[in-house]
């Protein structure tokens, strides 16, 4: 097709010479001036950095779900979902914290005064991937897409799992999704004055309460732009479309075998960057830097995904090279690879190495605080709930379940998101004499059994809901050791894991605990867990005044001195009423090969090979 186009411009450049004698040009030589045309075509080209044999190997520990950003909640598929699509915002690479920067946006939105309106200008020139639905056209990412794909995220028809990001935010978005829940239709088109789009290449959004998270939102995966072309095209009965991904992002979908193999490969319409990231003072980062700076990204032409849900499995694979890198985290393999922090001097000698951080979540144990045995604000159930947490022992669980490598953490936040505060002390110290002292001062008396009672002389047994996997039933087994300390009978109940979930947003589960992931980089995300302003809140059912007004308080504050007060007293809520008591925050160990540039574990969900290179 080149050569055609070429020999065309040709016969006119020659029709040209014979009108005004270009004889400076020798066209008698036509293979010359097809020469010079294709370098100039050459120049103006778009050059795309991936190279096809640059081949990702790497494995999901479980299966996908989907690629439909609003229907899919779990980790993998919006590791996929993150490589095909593009949200407004993203994270710097190597800053930590994790620091907003723009993706699909010209810079970081303009916040009025207030706080509850915010004007975001998109790039021109970003298009989505080939698709049939285009009819051989470029279609150009704008505004409009944004617009269309907030809606859908709170279309009460798809029942998002991530409506909540947007959820009672946007002004008159409320009353259109009554509508819509009234008519079983939602009407997209309808002018909303949340959502306005001015011109093309511009989104105002207009916020019902301040709330100065939203952009860490933008940056989620959920919030990422589809094409209603494509949705409306390749949508199933429930209206979603999990199958045929089309995105404006670096990868495309090559072939998907559910729950076995995905493959990605670059996508030719995609715009690339140049890697340029900056590093402080961590030698890692400027060896990284050093290596990265100024390459055409991204650079790795194809990725495979194996699922691979054996941690010995993976191992294996690990070892025989069938693995990229490998994220270990703190499971049973981690033991043979890293010891004392460190890797063994075997792979060492390989040439592997280990990038290593505090995952951003945090494992909670919990009450429930509408139980009629563990909740209430009365004194004596305080004081249970306190003797509990007081005979538990959180060194000797993290070297028991952990093996030393967790990090015991006093305050409810994650240690690698804006709001922590590693100065935080419990006032609840581990001392299973007082735990015992307590539990006689508010009369739970030992019976001739050796078990307490209640102080109204009812048996007192402590219910433990544990999912049936190897780790949850040797935390169960620690719990109860400590519940013996104390003299209380202590019995487990089994669920499933979807089950529980279920249990435990009705307020049927007594006691357990919970391992919540931040959706962003913000105390926010975790304290969110414990209000209960609106409805009994997620973990421990919930609804303490001290502590929801406050967060409701937070919403309407940017990050500083005032709002990182309100969340130490919120921390010092927690403890008070004891119906909550933060346990660990487990630590990424991803193993990498020797032959992969730039890796580095980033707290918050990533497609790395956006960002890395591969020795040839």
């Amino acid at each position: 097709m080149y050569l055609l186009q070429l020999l065309k411009l040709y016969r006119r450049l020659n029709s040209l010479h014979n009108e005004h004698n270009l004889a400076s040009l020798q066209l008698q030589r036509p293979w010359t001036i097809i020469f010079i045309l294709f370098c100039l075509i050459s120049v103006n080209t778009p050059a795309h950095a991936a190279d096809p044999n640059k081949v990702l190997r790497i494995s999901f520990a479980a299966a996908e779900t989907g690629f439909d950003p609003v229907a899919t909640s779990d980790l993998y598929s919006a590791y996929v979902n993150a490589s095909i699509f593009e949200s407004l915002y993203t994270y710097d690479y190597i800053a930590r914290p994790p620091q907003l920067i723009p993706q699909t946006a010209k810079a970081l939105p303009h916040v009025s005064a207030d706080g509850k309106t915010y004007t975001i200008h998109i790039k021109k020139g970003i298009y989505f991937q080939d698709d049939p639905v285009f009819q051989g056209k470029k279609r150009e990412l704008t505004a409009y897409d944004y617009a269309y794909s907030l809606k859908r995220l709170l279309d009460p028809q798809l029942v998002s799992p991530n409506a909540w990001l947007l959820m009672g935010k946007l002004k008159g978005m409320d009353q259109l999704i009554a509508t819509a829940q009234k008519n079983k239709h939602f009407d997209y088109d309808a002018p909303v004055e949340g959502i306005q789009t001015p011109d093309r290449y511009t989104l105002v959004l207009k916020l019902n309460h301040t709330d100065y998270n939203l952009p860490l939102m933008l940056a989620h995966t959920p919030s990422v732009a589809v094409a209603r072309e494509v949705i409306e095209k390749y949508k199933d009965g429930r209206g979603v479309v999990m199958a045929h991904p089309v995105g404006t992002g670096a990868y495309r979908l090559a072939n998907w075998i559910p729950g076995s193999r995905i493959k990605l490969t670059a996508n030719p319409d995609y715009r690339g960057y140049i890697w340029n990231f900056k590093a402080g003072n961590d030698p890692i980062d400027l060896k990284i830097v050093a290596a990265l700076q100024g390459k055409q990204m991204p650079q790795i032409g194809t990725v495979e995904i194996q699922i691979i849900e054996d941690t010995q499995s993976q191992w294996l694979a690990f070892k025989q090279k069938q693995l990229d890198y490998l994220d270990l985290s703190s499971g049973p393999m981690a033991d043979i690879a890293v010891q004392e922090g460190q890797l063994i001097p075997e792979l060492l000698n390989e040439g592997i190495y280990l990038s290593k951080i505090p995952l951003p979540e945090m494992q909670y144990a919990f009450f429930n605080m509408q139980d009629p045995t563990v909740g209430g604000i009365t004194a004596d159930k305080i004081a249970l709930r306190r003797a509990i947490w007081m005979a538990f022992s959180k060194d000797n669980y993290n070297k028991v379940i952990y093996r030393g490598t967790a990090l015991i953490n006093p305050f409810p936040v994650a240690a690698s998101v804006t709001g922590y505060d590693e100065h935080y002390k419990s006032p609840l110290p581990y001392s299973v004499a007082a735990a015992n002292l307590l539990l006689d001062r508010y009369h739970y008396k030992i019976r001739a059994d050796g078990y307490r009672s209640l102080p109204n002389g009812h048996a007192l047994t402590i219910e433990y809901v544990v999912i049936p996997r190897g780790v949850d039933q040797a935390i169960a087994e620690f719990w109860k050791r400590s519940f013996d300390k104390i003299h209380i009978r202590f019995k487990t109940k089994t669920m499933m894991f979807p089950d529980y979930l279920k249990a435990m947003k009705l307020c049927k589960v007594q006691m357990s605990i919970y391992n919540w992931v931040a959706d962003y980089p913000d105390a926010d995300n975790f304290f969110m867990l414990f209000n209960g302003s609106t409805k009994p809140s997620e973990l421990g059912c919930s609804r303490i005044h001290a502590f929801d007004w406050r967060y409701l308080k937070t919403q309407q504050l940017p990050n500083g001195p005032q709002r990182q007060a309100l969340y130490q007293q919120m921390a010092r809520i927690l403890d008070n009423y004891a119906y909550v008591t933060p346990l660990v925050i487990r630590s990424s160990n991803v193993l990498v090969q020797p032959w992969i540039i730039g890796y580095k574990t980033h707290p918050m969900t990533l497609p790395y090979w956006l960002y890395i290179d591969i020795k040839k």
